[in-house]
């Protein structure tokens, strides 16, 4: 992944000012707001807004006048800094980034369920070999987890298994996660040891717990 390198937030105030000075929403000769209004505007602390306007004095595009504030001195100025500090591909290399970001999780998220399709196809070939053994379980209406997410439930917690897949209305849904609901009709595959299933059927279907 290429790296981004983010601009310190005075520099990016700094840079906004230039911008609306060419713009035209502030004019040479013009004076700005107090450092308090500017602090308030972009909602950073007042010595953030004295390190942007100390940049911007450096450059000779405003002038501080003790008891008189901050003097706009030159538009040639901003479009030297301008040219000089923003990055115009800024913009386009976050949205190339994000992409990148949203491709990554989603290669992540198909590895995870073919990963997952292999361990429940595994299990029911080749069950005695295999460590974790799956099962299915049905939810009824009268159970005490209908309506309620696998997380609410504690369902790891109580039964040490782990929950992998959930046969609904004819569909598979696999890696279904924490916040996914006890449906009635549902059938859920959960993989553990042997002892899971007794811990399992406790759980849902002992109606003294």
């Amino acid at each position: 992944m290429s790296q981004h390198i983010t601009k310190p937030v005075y520099q990016k105030i700094a840079i906004d000012i230039a911008n609306r000075i060419v713009s035209g929403d502030f004019s040479v000769g013009m004076k700005l707001y107090g450092r308090s209004h500017l602090a308030s505007q972009y909602k950073v602390s007042p010595e953030t807004i004295r390190r942007a306007v100390a940049i911007l004095n450096d450059m000779d595009i405003v002038k501080v006048e003790k008891g008189n504030g901050i003097i706009i001195e030159s538009m040639d100025k901003c479009l030297e800094f301008i040219k000089k500090y923003k990055d115009t591909n800024s913009l386009t290399s976050l949205k190339a980034e994000i992409e990148e970001l949203i491709n990554s999780r989603n290669e992540l998220e198909k590895r995870i369920d073919s990963i997952t399709n292999e361990l429940i196809d595994y299990s029911s070939r080749f069950s005695k070999t295999n460590p974790f053994i799956p099962f299915e379980f049905k939810i009824y209406d009268n159970l005490d987890v209908v309506g309620k997410r696998i997380s609410e439930t504690k369902f790891w917690q109580n039964t040490g298994a782990t929950i992998i897949g959930i046969r609904r209305q004819g569909e598979l849904i696999l890696s279904p996660g924490p916040y996914a609901t006890f449906k009635n009709n549902d059938v859920f595959i959960a993989i553990g040891d042997e002892g899971s299933y007794y811990r399992i059927k406790n759980f849902l279907y002992d109606d003294t717990k």
